[in-house]
């Protein structure tokens, strides 16, 4: 029957190649919903291995460098200018360049050569020369370095708190939670631009009511974002982004030198500041100008270095699809965060964006800072669902708190987070809610219900809270901009709303400015109120047996997770 059916035409059309049932499920895997590209030089999609990267070579006279990577001072862009004036130190280039590349990578793996002496051979290397050392180097090579490299000796985190409506309500909880569980500093955005400065407020207060002493920052356009540092509404800023070509920094009406100016505004108020950058950044933007994507976050590195900024977040950052579509690109965004550390900047190691749709393979590309330690593994690992992320999602979210403390639990490594009771994560919730409830209404600001303050404390994401009146709501915000409301305003609001602790942590930390504690590389805020960096904190690992180790009261809390099973407790 069915040969009459189909007729002659299907009689003659060749049968389909029988597949096999284990082809068919591997296709189906998560890791095959990503996008995967070969290499393609001539628009810098190669990751770091790139025929059209320049050879090293130095030359210096008169102690000024003169000649950079096969470009004599003439043929110098504006970013070599820079770089070679401002970024590499002429006294030692001549003797560094004359290192074999190979030799520096055991320099920056053998424990015995210690910190320092690599920081000041690697000040005198050029860009194409640091990316011949990493070239020599597989990942846990570059791993053993970062523990050795990385300025502060304490690993740390950072997390984003944003909301999907710009709720500032929830911002304030999840912050509250969020350095509750141990993020040292916490960073928001949001969707509407008007809505910032009520957004900062929440970030700032929320995240003093779950510790003293965390640091915020409202990432935005610069202008917006410098106005909020400077009324103290904010205590550090990092999306300053550089670029490792020229035509790139042109397009956005930027230099080097402008940028630099930027950074100097941010430290005259004692705002701790990080430029960002990330490999990829340039090929996203149609200007790779034939090199490779690390060849050129390298010249971002050293731009940054040369301006004088504190530490960098680098780890190609919001561009992770692109090196993580290529052979050898994860491999990549862990040396750029190894050749920030070796610039003797604070590294912010990027996993803040997601990049796959497996696990198994977002696990692994963060492992590679997790491991070894940086000054922050995560620039952004989501504290809220990634459905209110607005930084577009991140590597880890909300749903991932257990996993990431099991995983340090396992191994015994510090990612910086704990895990904490409900009790204590719901009374943080109410203590930020209630808190921004009472500046509110000392500020005179659209009313937070009591309903608001209970949903939200027991909630996940936006979808869980009542709608807020936007009009009212972006009214107070355009107010906070017009009075010149500063965080000496918030203080007072916290003080008379009955949140006397607060508004003295909150006090602290302004004063912290002031002093320019803030300004130090890798600097945080530890749990006894002081200020932490490489000057106090110094890495001083030198092989087994030294450097940071989880241990003590830090170890036993580690060992803690929600189900645990113990002599006391066989039944857990």
């Amino acid at each position: 029957m069915s040969s009459t059916l189909n007729g002659p035409a299907d009689a003659a059309a060749p049968a389909a190649p029988r597949r096999s049932k284990r082809t068919e499920l591997l296709e189906q895997r998560p890791v095959n919903r990503d996008g995967f590209v070969d290499e393609w030089p001539e628009v810098g999609l190669v990751a770091m291995e790139h025929d059209g990267d320049p050879t090293p070579s130095v030359r210096v006279e008169d102690g000024r460098i003169v000649e950079m990577d096969g470009r004599t001072r003439e043929q110098f862009d504006f970013l070599d200018t820079f770089i070679a004036d401002r970024a590499i130190d002429p006294a030692v280039a001549e003797e560094a360049m004359a290192i074999p590349p190979v030799e520096i990578a055991h320099m920056l793996v053998d424990p015995k050569v210690p910190r320092p002496e690599v920081i000041r051979i690697a000040s005198g290397l050029t860009p194409a020369a640091l990316l011949e050392v990493v070239k020599t180097m597989n990942v846990v090579e570059m791993m053993m370095a970062m523990q050795k490299m990385r300025a502060r000796r304490t690993p740390s985190n950072q997390a984003h708190c944003t909301s999907a409506r710009d709720n500032p309500l929830q911002v304030a909880a999840d912050a509250a939670e969020a350095a509750t569980r141990g993020f040292d500093e916490l960073e928001t955005t949001l969707g509407v631009v008007r809505y910032a400065p009520l957004v900062a407020l929440g970030l700032l207060v929320g995240a003093q009511a779950g510790r003293p002493g965390i640091l915020t920052q409202c990432a935005l356009e610069e202008a917006t974002e410098l106005s909020l540092g400077m009324r103290g509404l904010t205590t550090y800023a990092e999306t300053i982004s550089v670029y490792g070509t020229e035509s790139v920094f042109k397009d956005g009406d930027d230099t080097p030198w402008s940028k630099a100016f930027l950074a100097s505004a941010y430290a005259s108020r004692g705002i701790k500041m990080r430029f960002t950058s990330g490999t990829g950044s340039e090929v996203q933007m149609g200007n790779a100008e034939g090199r490779s994507m690390l060849y050129l976050e390298i010249r971002c590195i050293l731009v940054t270095r040369g301006g004088g900024v504190q530490g960098l977040q680098n780890g190609s950052i919001s561009c992770i699809g692109v090196p993580g579509a290529v052979p050898s690109g994860i491999r990549a965004v862990l040396a750029e965060n190894l050749i920030a550390a070796m610039a003797d900047l604070e590294c912010a190691s990027g996993n803040d964006q997601s990049f796959s749709h497996s696990d198994m393979r977002r696990v692994s590309r963060s492992l590679m800072q997790m491991l070894p330690g940086t000054d922050f593994v995560c620039s952004g690992y989501s504290a809220v669902p990634n459905s209110d992320n607005m930084f577009a999602g991140s590597n880890w979210d909300a749903a991932d708190f257990d996993d990431w403390n099991v995983i340090q639990r396992d191994l015994k490594i510090d990612g910086g987070l704990r895990h904490v009771e409900e009790g204590e994560l719901l009374a943080a919730r109410e203590r930020g809610a209630r808190a921004l409830q009472a500046v509110f209404a000392q500020l005179g600001f659209p009313a937070i219900t009591d309903e608001e303050v209970e949903a939200v404390v027991y909630g996940h994401g936006s979808e869980d809270l009542p709608r807020r009146d936007v009009v009212e709501d972006l009214k107070a915000a355009q107010r906070m901009t017009e009075d010149g409301i500063t965080g000496l305003d918030v203080v007072r609001a916290l003080d008379a709303g009955g949140f006397p602790e607060l508004a003295a942590g909150l006090f602290d930390l302004l004063r912290q400015r002031v002093a320019g504690d803030l300004l130090q590389t890798a600097a945080i805020i530890d749990r006894e109120g002081n200020t932490r960096s490489a000057v106090n904190d110094r890495n001083d690992y030198a092989g087994p047996g030294t450097g940071y180790r989880p241990e003590g009261a830090r170890w036993e809390e580690m060992k803690r997770l929600r189900f645990v099973t113990n002599a006391d407790n066989p039944e857990a």
